[in-house]
């Protein structure tokens, strides 16, 4: 049995690491400041033994009694709308939250991972993705608080890895969705969803063929779990590379959701991304994990969960 702390655990992806431990029959800690995470998600453990809650921001010395086995840092603004509207936040996340959890992990001997993002790539110059490209960011564009965060977060670790011998691991999350995801988190997925269920007007930006290439949570997580047990030192990209256009996304979630919405267009923001798409040859060949759950089947089952969380039948 494990101890394990993971911040950011009552966000997205966090919350969904806290169940799988826990069935893993682990012992986990999860600290949150609530900032974008939501107790709702996380509603279902308290009680569980085998599960403790501290309020805390991680950009804080941090004090956790106990010995840890990991820590897993998730801390952070995910999505566009957040980091826009919380940027010293999303800078102070990633560069004071990895130093405090790192200093943690240091304390207690214990295995850091680092929750790191495709967005390090930023407007990629070459597709798909690979570990070895080192990105195309503007660090004075609106999106810059969020991917050089991500990118002084990679260094630090690395740093610590190299100075202090810590035993640490890197992952690159790609394009994620799934149930818990926020209604108004200003993602594609979320937005299309809502707009669809309440047959509104389904807002795509600029032309629509930008791509993404998401992965259903439960993929996801497995690929985190298995890095984790790993014994990889450099990022690994966790992600599907099942490439779409974001016009042929927004028309599939019409379709999935009987919607009568039309799309409309809107500018496209500041340094989006034109293309995004893993290529995920080093997580198959190191970790033996590649994703199972098609697009279609995942969409239905996020649609599933925001009707129940819109009281829409």
């Amino acid at each position: 049995m494990a101890r394990v702390l993971i911040t950011g655990g009552a966000g997205f992806l966090g919350s969904h690491l806290c169940d799988r431990f826990i069935a893993e029959g682990d012992e986990v800690i999860c600290m949150d400041n609530f900032i974008t995470g939501s107790p709702d998600n996380i509603a279902h453990l308290f009680g569980n033994k085998k599960f403790m809650f501290i309020h805390h921001d991680v950009t804080n010395f941090i004090y956790v009694p106990g010995e840890l086995d990991f820590i897993l840092h998730f801390a952070s603004p995910a999505s566009p709308i957040d980091y826009l509207q919380l940027p010293i936040q999303t800078l102070k996340v990633g560069s004071l939250g990895t130093h405090k959890t790192l200093g943690l992990a240091k304390a207690k001997n214990a295995r850091f991972l680092l929750a790191s993002t495709s967005e390090v790539y930023g407007d990629p110059l070459i597709h798909p993705q690979k570990e070895s490209y080192w990105g195309n960011v503007n660090p004075v564009g609106f999106r810059g608080v969020y991917d050089e965060a991500k990118r002084f977060a990679e260094a630090m670790t690395m740093a610590y890895h190299r100075y202090h011998k810590l035993d640490t691991r890197i992952v690159r999350i790609f394009n994620t969705y799934g149930p818990r995801m926020r209604i108004n988190d200003g993602r594609a997925i979320p937005a299309f969803i809502t707009q669809s269920l309440k047959n509104e007007p389904v807002t795509v930006f600029g032309d629509g063929s930008q791509t993404r290439s998401v992965c259903y949570v439960d993929d996801l997580i497995e690929g985190i779990f298995r890095l984790l047990l790993s014994n990889e030192i450099e990022p690994v990209n966790i992600g599907n590379p099942d490439e779409t256009s974001m016009l042929h996304l927004a028309e599939e979630i019409i379709q999935l959701t009987n919607s009568q919405s039309k799309i409309v267009f809107k500018t496209l923001p500041e340094d989006d991304p034109k293309v995004r798409k893993p290529d995920i040859t080093k997580a198959r060949e190191i970790l033996d994990w590649e994703p199972k759950i098609e697009r279609k089947k995942g969409l239905l089952k996020t649609i599933d969960y925001f009707k129940s969380k819109l009281n829409i039948k």
